[in-house]
């Protein structure tokens, strides 16, 4: 199992006790890009172009916005095996 799967996994379980570090570094394994930042928001962007907002909550990630990240990185490999 490698890191990306790590991630993922610790986030299926728990969004709400994702590390926010964890959370960008498994956005950029999956292919996701940060393209802008202003102040603590930053702007990362799917491979098919769906935007995402995140800042952090201290040190942990928002869990609603590991779950929107989740729905979307989901809804993306459902629509890479058709």
């Amino acid at each position: 199992m490698n890191q990306r799967d790590t991630f993922l996994d610790k986030a299926r379980r728990n969004p709400n006790g994702l590390q926010f570090r964890a959370f960008e570094q498994l956005l950029h394994q999956c292919g996701w890009t940060q393209r802008r930042q202003r102040g603590s928001h930053r702007a990362w962007y799917s491979p098919s172009g769906y935007r995402l907002i995140v800042q952090p909550n201290r040190s942990m990630a928002k869990g609603y916005q590991v779950r929107q990240f989740l729905k979307q990185y989901n809804q993306e490999k459902a629509d890479e095996e058709e």
